[in-house]
């Protein structure tokens, strides 16, 4: 029998310790009070719950209701079953206010279940109306036994207060008034469909009393002076709808605070960040934002299922350097803000906003821990608005360039998350360019030519991103945008396989070939509100006709009605032309003379502080010839590859080091950053190291004391390398 509970069960125990084989509760060995009780007995007793401000809206979805209501269902209509588990509730007794006799229970656990329990008994009152179908379920008894405290006035009168998003809208449903506005989707939703499913008849009403009469739960206490709740929280395996990274990021902020303070930090920095991304973006959007946020802060990208731990480490990090945990939460609120308008369109700026809209269309998500910095340096006014503009601009290139030229994009997440370490704020937009302009090998921003070649022979009619690319083309310089979707893509050479006699003459003996060729390029593609008209028409017609090319007012068309003949040489022609013109829509890096002059200025200068000259081994001799001659060979392997001395050992990376030089008397000590299990060494020259103390990187050491062995080395070298470069596309 499967419960819709949020967690996994426990045991129903009387009051007891709770062993830690039971992952609901269990948290470093806190003792709790938890007892068996029948849900309506429970509710009957209690007379109010509150949902602190920390824990999230309620999410429940049409799904988890089902599962609710055939649960119940099932438990009414058979006889057999004396009693039905529905999980737990865990609360903080007494919680708000010294006042013990009107202080609510704060709901830690079990909110989700409680809320869509109190929306079935709404809906079970409105639906007996002036009946009683079991004994005990009457409307007034549902709502004054169970939904409110029917003699108390103002929030008291409730049983049930929600979150503030949530809050107006429950007790508008318990109330029977109006919805507020704007109204809580979610609980207007799902009591609707319990309204709906019992209107199905007396039967459905009169099973679904006998079910609920059935149910039972475990009634879990907690004092806030003797127990921890946040260790509980953090303990609870979902089976429901599990809990989001950002649900247990915002319950370690708040939850731990004065009551006073934690109202104050939600009302004024978490609720309007809730209400910036709007109910349905927060629940899609936040886990992501906050592993974007993360990456900036910290330089290391977490994994989505890891943002909670990453965020707690950061925390204590910022506040072991004195800061604050409304510091922190400013400081989300501040980033929030920027990526509402990055990835959820929040511009309000024309030209900023279709920038934005660009970079989504092409789903760069990687990009945005750079552009969230980026942003937050131009909210400072660290850069202009056009400055700001352009970066976006050359981010939006660098991706497309990449995607035609076929480059593997899976790297990019590493290039993202570390490039605005390695801007120079101070001449900033100059520093971008040069960032992007200097990337080599697989992370390279491609040139001109090589960005012409492909965009000319791509099969762009099944690329990816086809309506982004037109509408990027046709709108490139226009102030009255058009609508490509408005339109649709023509083949000038028809799609058709079985050609028609005048196509055959016009494309000549190898028509075929031709067509199979060059079908899907940019030469043959263009856009069309005629396609159906156009049909398989011979060119000229498709030229000539009304409303033909000839007469077309969109750009991408122009040059089409002084075409004569359409074959191999006009498609390529055109090709050449569109995508020569495609460089001034995804522009490339331009650096000036002096950008260029430093960008390629000799690197000799340490940047760790060391140079060779503080590796006694390498002043000279047989192990400095040996050195000079694995460095030249090592970096040739890639242009991505650099070399960096440190104090006791020489690295050699792309990403980060694969092959580590400790220099020696009689030669090379090299570590290289693979398993040895990973390594085709057929002359087993490789040393597993692993667990052994070594300085440098990775589990493989290699000596390297004789220039016989040189090629043979740099050959595992490259492996390594190879290894790392792999890695990247598929991290």
């Amino acid at each position: 029998m499967t419960e819709p509970s949020e967690h996994n069960r426990i045991a129903i125990l009387p009051t007891a310790t709770l062993p830690c084989t039971q992952p609901k509760i269990c948290a470093q060995g806190v003792t709790v009070k938890a007892t068996e009780a029948g849900l309506l007995q429970f509710l009957k007793a209690t007379q109010r719950f509150v949902i602190p401000i920390y824990q999230r809206t309620y999410s429940w979805t049409e799904k988890e209701c089902s599962q609710l209501w055939d649960d119940v269902y099932r438990a009414g209509s058979n006889k057999d079953i004396d009693v039905h588990f529905v999980g737990s509730i865990v609360y903080i007794e007494d919680g708000l206010s010294t006042n013990t006799q009107r202080s609510p229970n704060l709901v830690i656990d079990g909110q989700q279940r409680l809320t869509t329990i109190t929306l079935l008994l709404a809906a079970l009152a409105e639906a007996v109306g002036e009946d009683e179908p079991v004994e005990g379920f009457s409307a007034d008894e549902i709502r004054e036994t169970y939904l409110t405290n029917h003699r108390r006035k103002g929030n008291e009168f409730y049983k049930l207060l929600l979150t503030r998003t949530d809050r107006e809208t429950l007790k508008a449903i318990v109330g029977q008034y109006d919805y507020p506005s704007p109204q809580s989707d979610r609980i207007v939703e799902n009591y609707t469909t319990f309204t709906n499913r019992l209107a199905a008849g007396k039967a459905v009403v009169e099973t679904i009393c006998k079910g609920l009469g059935k149910l039972i739960m475990v009634d879990i206490a907690l004092s806030r002076e003797h127990d921890n709740p946040q260790l509980i929280f953090e303990s609870m395996n979902s089976t429901g709808r599990e809990l989001s990274q950002a649900d247990l990021i915002r319950n370690f902020v708040l939850m731990g605070l004065e009551p006073d303070h934690q109202t104050r930090l939600y009302e004024h920095y978490w609720h309007p960040m809730e209400q910036d991304f709007g109910q349905a973006a927060y629940t899609a959007h936040f886990d992501s934002f906050m592993r974007h946020y993360l990456t900036v802060r910290t330089g290391t990208i977490p994994r989505l299922g890891d943002v909670y731990e990453a965020y707690k480490a950061y925390a204590r990090q910022v506040h072991s350097k004195g800061g604050t945990i409304e510091d922190l939460v400013k400081e989300v609120r501040t980033y929030a803000r920027h990526y509402c308008v990055i990835a959820l369109g929040h511009e309000t700026d024309a030209k900023l906003a279709d920038a934005f809209q660009d970079i989504r269309e092409l789903k760069v998500d990687v990009a945005y821990p750079f552009l969230l910095e980026v942003f937050d340096d131009f909210a400072q006014q660290r850069l202009s608005e056009a400055e700001f503009h352009e970066v976006l601009r050359l981010v939006e290139a660098y991706v497309f360039r990449r995607a035609i030229c076929a480059i593997p994009t899976n790297s990019l997440n590493k290039t993202f998350a570390n490039f605005a370490r390695s801007i120079d704020k101070e001449s900033y937009l100059s520093s971008v360019r040069s960032y992007f302009y200097g990337m080599k090998s697989y992370r390279r921003f491609p040139r001109d030519e090589e960005f012409i070649q492909e965009l000319k022979t791509r099969d762009l009619y099944n690329f990816p991103r086809r309506s982004y690319w037109l509408r990027r083309f046709e709108n490139h310089g226009r102030k009255e945008r058009v609508h490509v979707d408005d339109y649709t893509i023509e083949h000038i050479l028809p799609q058709d396989p079985n050609l028609s006699a005048e196509w055959r003459r016009e494309l000549g003996h190898d028509a075929e070939q031709v067509q199979e060729r060059w079908l899907h390029t940019l030469g043959n593609l263009t856009l069309t509100g005629y396609n159906s008209e156009y049909s398989n028409r011979p060119f000229r017609e498709k030229r000539d006709m009304r409303d033909g090319f000839k007469h077309s007012p969109l750009r991408v068309n122009e040059g089409l009605s002084a075409t004569e003949t359409w074959d191999e040489t006009a498609i390529q022609a055109r090709a050449a032309r569109l995508a020569k013109k495609a460089t001034q829509v995804w522009v490339a890096p331009a650096l000036t003379d002096e950008e260029l002059a430093a960008l390629n200025a000799p690197r000799d200068v340490p940047t760790t502080g060391y140079t060779i000259s503080d590796h006694q081994h390498l002043a000279g001799g047989h192990s400095r010839q040996l050195f000079d001659a694995f460095e030249q060979r090592v970096l040739a392997l890639d242009p991505c590859v650099t070399r960096e001395f440190l104090k006791l050992y020489v690295a050699f990376k792309a990403e980060t080091n694969f092959a580590d030089v400790v220099p020696q008397a009689k030669g090379l000590r090299i570590s290289l950053n693979i398993d040895p299990h990973e390594i085709n060494d057929p002359r087993g020259l490789v040393e597993d190291v692993t667990g052994i103390g070594r300085w440098g990187n990775g589990n493989s050491e290699v000596r390297l004391n004789q220039s016989e062995d040189l090629a043979y080395v740099v050959g595992l070298a490259r492996q390594a390398l190879e290894r790392q470069l792999d890695q990247e596309e598929a991290a």
